[in-house]
């Protein structure tokens, strides 16, 4: 028999949906359907200049608006040859806002799968704990979630008085959040049955369809781009790359997927709190800080193809641009977002398994649709 599934979530309505051939309720074969969203990021980028394209970058994937910030202005900075002079400052702030916004996305993942799996009370206080963050960045930026705060060559602002000092509050009061979830999800047999040894992914076919981030993480390989690329101010930090080791069911499966978000959030804390007395003690605010001091007023890289990338809470995003030397207007930028070489693996690792089971494996991929179909 011939199924659709879908929409699973409100905002896949239309831009995905899963076609089945089914036996009974085994899952023979998953062919998905995308489009109808076409936000034309790439063909508008062509039309504005590189400052105009950043809060584009914010609604690829609005659920780490600062991540995709950063990634876009690394790469500019790099064909300008400007990122070694961005000051310190800038670049710990930089850190402290993307790290937030990755926890914020892995809540929301972990969260929402709780709902795909029929847990509603760790939805509950997943959005509980964001809610925190998303006041933070909008102090900070004055936007909920599209922030448009990281520019090229600094920021749109310093970080208001205070905010090193909230950020040590949040990570104290997180901490112990973080226990009471694992109590309530991560060890619960339900969970553990719903989700472990379920759409294992093995390595080699991780690899070869291009996957990154949790989805390759979960597979076993200690992988990620902040120690590989060492970009930022990443060396200097000291944190941890969690992958899976196979404590409970097979490794590569949705616990295991879901396991290591779990750990990132909690190596995330360690960077948040290394940042906030970095910008305390050794790079503090200073009555001439200018954090747009090296802001360009017209940015013309010249004549070059570059790409640059960076891990965001979903994988790897990268930016592939064409500069023709001449106009502060890109000739071409491609995106490579995280997700849609995530979710193309789906088809592999959904053959025999449950109905119901395919909806643990979508839930445990974790996508946005807006950077799928850009």
């Amino acid at each position: 028999m011939v199924l659709n599934l879908g929409p699973q979530h409100p905002s896949t309505h239309g831009v995905l949906r899963l076609e089945l051939i089914t036996d009974g309720e085994i899952v023979k074969e998953v062919i998905p359907h995308l489009g109808y969203l076409h936000r034309c990021f790439e063909k508008h980028a062509e039309a504005l200049n590189y400052g105009q394209i950043i809060p584009f970058t914010d609604r690829m994937d609005y659920m780490a608006s600062m991540n995709n910030n950063h990634a876009f202005v690394m790469g500019v900075e790099k064909m300008l040859g400007i990122e070694d002079k961005i000051p310190k400052r800038v670049e710990y702030i930089r850190v402290l806002v993307c790290e937030l916004n990755r926890i914020a996305s892995h809540l929301i993942a972990i969260g929402t799968y709780g709902i795909d799996i029929g847990a509603f009370t760790p939805f509950l206080w997943c959005f509980r704990d964001r809610e925190h963050i998303m006041n933070m960045l909008e102090w900070t930026s004055g936007a909920r979630m599209l922030y448009n705060y990281i520019w090229v060559g600094g920021l749109f602002y310093d970080v208001p008085v205070g905010f090193e000092e909230r950020c040590v509050e949040f990570v104290k009061y997180f901490k112990p959040k973080m226990k009471e979830l694992n109590e309530l999800l991560t060890e619960n047999q339900i969970f553990i049955s719903r989700t472990a040894n379920v759409g294992v992914l093995p390595l080699d076919v991780a690899i070869n369809y291009g996957c990154s981030g949790p989805m390759l993480r979960g597979s076993g390989l200690k992988y990620d781009l902040r120690r590989e690329d060492e970009y930022s101010v990443y060396p200097e930090l000291d944190f941890e790359i969690p992958y899976a080791k196979g404590e409970i069911g097979t490794v590569g499966d949705c616990w295991n997927r879901y396991k290591v978000r779990i750990d990132e959030i909690a190596e995330s804390l360690k960077i948040i709190e290394q940042c906030a007395v970095k910008l305390q003690h050794e790079h503090k605010r200073t009555p001439d800080f200018d954090p747009r001091a090296l802001v360009p007023k017209k940015v013309v890289p010249k004549q070059q193809d570059f790409y640059c990338r960076a891990e965001n809470p979903k994988g790897e995003i990268g930016f592939y641009f064409i500069a023709d030397g001449k106009s502060d207007k890109p000739f071409r930028v491609k995106s490579r977002g995280p997700s849609f070489n995530n979710l193309s693996v789906i088809s592999e690792i959904s053959k025999g398994v449950l109905i119901a089971d395919l909806v643990a494996i979508i839930g445990s991929i974790d996508i946005v649709l807006g950077e799928v179909d850009r």
